[in-house]
């Protein structure tokens, strides 16, 4: 496939609403997917929480859902965020225990939890030292670049 075709199709799919196209040719294979900015996905996540078609403005609630970034915002103390996209483990093993827990003491530097990218286990350090007050992701859960993960006072 011809550089000028592959740019027509990106600009085709960048200018609608399709949000991923793929076209098989003899030549290959050309698969484009549209990344949707995190707060017009995180919108349309939170639109069937709401009354009648009406949106409200997104807030970090306690049963809600907690946009990457909003939860620093109403938190106090130091937040831990995520340096990268992966999958969030509490525990450096499957079944093991926790690597901090809420209450917990945490020295600059310490290992706090286990990021997994690419199949890479990567330790999440502590920012600062203080008690764990908050763990804000669930274990197993996908977790995205800057999303908080822990609130240390």
């Amino acid at each position: 496939m011809d550089l000028r075709k592959l740019k027509t199709l990106i600009d085709l799919v960048s200018e609608s609403n399709i949000s991923e196209l793929e076209i098989t040719e003899a030549e290959g294979k050309v698969r484009i997917v549209k990344a949707m900015p995190v707060a017009a996905s995180a919108a349309m996540i939170a639109m069937p929480s709401t009354a009648a078609g009406v949106a409200a403005p997104a807030a970090p609630t306690g049963a809600g859902i907690a946009l990457p970034g909003a939860a620093a915002e109403a938190e106090t103390g130091h937040v831990i965020s995520s340096p990268m996209v992966g999958t969030f483990y509490r525990a450096s093993s499957p079944g093991g225990k926790p690597l901090v827990e809420v209450g917990s003491a945490v020295k600059e530097g310490e290992p706090v939890c286990i990021i997994e990218a690419m199949k890479i286990m990567n330790e999440i350090e502590a920012t600062h030292s203080g008690t764990i007050t908050k763990v804000l992701c669930e274990n197993g859960q996908p977790v995205e670049f800057g999303q908080p993960l822990f609130v240390i006072e």
